[in-house]
């Protein structure tokens, strides 16, 4: 999957995944290949970003958006801090 990780002023990640885990305002959800679309709102909370060979990116976000569709995922949110790579 492609994902691009965007703030208003910043990208924060723009590549492959094998997961994402977001806050979603209905609660958290994980976000695998072949996702149905979706556009979901999210909450403050941590996101985490799996990568090939079991690495990950973390981070934590005040709010945002995701939005999914044929393996190409949007991820706009706001406040983000604690980015460990």
């Amino acid at each position: 999957m492609n994902i691009a990780v965007l703030t208003p002023d910043n990208s924060i990640y723009t590549g492959q995944v094998q997961s994402v885990k977001v806050p979603g305002a209905a609660g958290a959800f994980t976000v695998l290949k072949r996702h149905i679309p979706i556009v979901s709102s999210l909450v403050k909370g941590k996101v985490t970003l799996g990568l090939e060979g079991g690495k990950q990116i973390t981070f934590s976000i005040e709010k945002g958006f995701i939005e999914v569709n044929n393996n190409e995922i949007s991820l706009l949110v706001q406040g983000v801090s604690d980015l460990q790579q």
